[in-house]
């Protein structure tokens, strides 16, 4: 989760930034000061969207729900019986699979997320030391002994609306005046400044700190340091805040030229070159607001306030327009961080007749789930609700939609589906013959469904995989998308789709429904009647993902489950269905 959020914030935040750093550029002269600095906001939004819940933000892919009851039911509803026991006929439990080699990115993503918050804890710990020298200064403020200075800040206060108290002192620790404290609100004043400064120097002073406090800039530096402790590794955001602290400053300069008579507005750009003169530059306070700042900062700001003009409404109103449009942009990337929140993770699962209950005993050593439905009921059983929602590789279990594909598209027919095997020697003796869909389902024949799916060109079978909402419906992973690659489907979906498969929810030929029911068939007894299809994902010789999903039909009714269990080496279908096969039994199902 840390790394996915590391890869979505890197390119969410580097992409804000160059915009609005290009938009600036662009419309410098069409942007206010006060407009210039609001643009900044909008990247702590962007900033901020990775990290929120992806409930909040996902995008519902326009997959199919399907609501099914009894009435759905088509095709051949008479169960045939087999004499004997269940589990007469067991070959069908044998596993059939094609190793896939892999290149193990756990190491890269554990030490990148190591490096990562590694740097986080080192990026907070430097901002408590600044949080320790801020405490300092503010245990050495003194009350000022000048009443003079002390009624004119009550003054500048009442000039601009400020009820609330605050306290202003002064500390030998500071060189210039800053502003700090984000519930009780300290405004500091070097040493003995009155006696270096005039009065009214000190007035323009006390509107420029005023204005950080009526603005809410303390507040704003507590977001940037915490944004700065989780984008510490982008060195984009470190220059966007370096510029939106300057935006900020120029910003408070031209609410003061505001709130004074045009005669002043000289008076207080003198006011800032004195300072600037007869200081030297103070170290930056992350937690403070500063008077003073660096040579280049100062410059800019004395630029800003010589120019200065009363703001039109033109130019208001382009100021907005622009800012909106920025808006727009950060708004527009909630997709892209919904679908890097749910790439390769869950499905988005509703249904409120469905029961959660406890099946862990059954699924000893493995991190796994189990889904019924029962068509009569219309209800779930589900073990492992996250589990349940988890998309991970479907790998043979694909082969019932592939044959399904393959004869909508006329590569197969229920009437002929051989295929003549092409030499290749195989590991398992029943794959080096000739295949039809019937025996190539029952030995889960790779490679008679990779030749199905060579046969169709590949959008085709992008537009079925997308009209039957098959899990993350993503081709891109090469020819084998299906055997542990780019296409994933969690339980519940398999669930489904097999009910609108067996129910025909898609519109697809009966005679193909039917032709892949038939191939599905793995034994019966006593009027029930077992079909379904298992699968197993082999990363680098281990067996790490099994799955068994399918259907059992009685007289009366029709069940449907999927099962998934997932280990780092012991992982078989077969073992999947043992599984499913002890809890039907349990369940009194089959």
């Amino acid at each position: 989760m840390f790394f996915t959020h590391l890869i979505t914030s890197f390119f969410v935040s580097t992409i804000t930034i160059v915009v609005i750093l290009l938009i600036r550029r662009l419309f410098s002269k069409q942007l206010s000061a006060k407009w210039q600095y609001n643009l900044w906001f909008l990247l702590l939004i962007a900033l901020t969207l990775p990290f929120i819940p992806k409930q909040l933000i996902h995008f519902k892919n326009p997959f199919i729900f399907f609501h099914i009851n009894q009435s759905n039911k088509v095709g051949d509803s008479s169960i045939s019986t087999v004499e004997g026991s269940r589990l007469s006929n067991v070959n069908w439990m044998q596993d059939f699979a094609i190793p896939v080699n892999q290149l193990n990115l756990k190491f890269l993503t554990v030490g990148l997320t190591t490096i990562w918050i590694a740097g986080m804890l080192v990026m907070a710990v430097l901002f408590l030391h600044a949080w320790f020298k801020v405490r300092k200064i503010k245990n050495t403020t003194t009350v000022l002994n000048n009443q003079d200075v002390v009624h004119l800040f009550e003054r500048c206060k009442h000039h601009l609306h400020i009820s609330k108290p605050l306290t202003v002192g002064e500390s030998s620790l500071v060189k210039s005046p800053m502003t700090f404290g984000l519930f009780k609100t300290y405004v500091v004043l070097p040493k003995h400044l009155d006696e270096w400064m005039s009065i009214k120097d000190i007035e323009y002073i006390f509107m420029h700190e005023l204005h950080h406090y009526k603005y809410k800039d303390i507040a704003t530096n507590y977001l940037m340091i915490i944004y700065q402790i989780l984008y510490w590794f982008n060195p984009l955001v470190w220059i966007a805040f370096k510029k939106m602290r300057l935006d900020r400053e120029i910003a408070c300069d031209i609410a003061v030229l505001k709130s004074l008579d045009e005669h002043c507005h000289l008076d207080y750009g003198n006011a800032i070159i004195n300072f600037a003169a007869m200081t030297s530059h103070s170290k930056d306070f992350a937690l403070a607001n500063q008077f003073n700042g660096s040579k280049e900062q100062m410059k800019k700001r004395i630029e800003r306030i010589a120019s200065f003009t009363i703001e039109s409404k033109w130019m208001k109103l382009k100021s907005i327009s622009i800012f909106t449009l920025i808006g727009v942009f950060v708004a527009s990337q909630v997709p892209f961080i919904s679908a890097m929140a749910t790439t390769n993770d869950h499905y988005d699962f509703n249904n409120e007749d469905t029961v959660y209950e406890d099946l862990s005993s059954y699924f000893d050593g493995y991190d796994g789930s189990f889904v019924l439905y029962d068509l009569e009921a219309g209800q779930y059983r589900i073990y492992n609700e996250d589990k349940s929602t988890l998309r991970v590789s479907p790998n043979s279990t694909y082969k019932i939609y592939s044959a399904l594909i393959g004869l909508e598209s006329d590569v197969i027919t229920s009437d002929n589906s051989t295929m003549k095997w092409n030499g290749t020697k195989y590991p398992y003796v029943s794959w080096n013959t000739d295949q039809n869909l019937s025996t190539a389902m029952k030995n889960s024949v790779t490679w008679y469904f990779q030749e199905v799916d060579e046969k169709i060109p590949r959008e085709i079978t992008k537009a079925y995989v997308e009209q039957m909402g098959y899990g993350n419906d993503d081709l891109s992973g090469g020819q084998d998308y299906w055997l542990e690659s780019s296409l994933k489907i969690s339980p519940v979906e398999q669930v489904q789709l097999l009910v609108a498969f067996y129910t025909n929810q898609f519109g697809f030929e009966d005679k193909n429904i039917q032709a892949v029911k038939d191939s599905l068939i793995l034994e019966g007894y006593d009027g029930y009647r077992l079909s379904g299809k298992t699968g197993t994902g082999n990363v680098n010789g281990k067996n790490v993902n099994g799955w068994f999903i399918g259907y059992v039909e009685t007289e009366d009714n029709t069940y449907f489950f999927a099962t998934n269990i997932q280990n780092e080496d012991n992982s078989y279908g077969s073992k999947a269905a043992e599984i499913t096969l002890s809890i039907l039994k349990d369940k009194g199902i089959y």
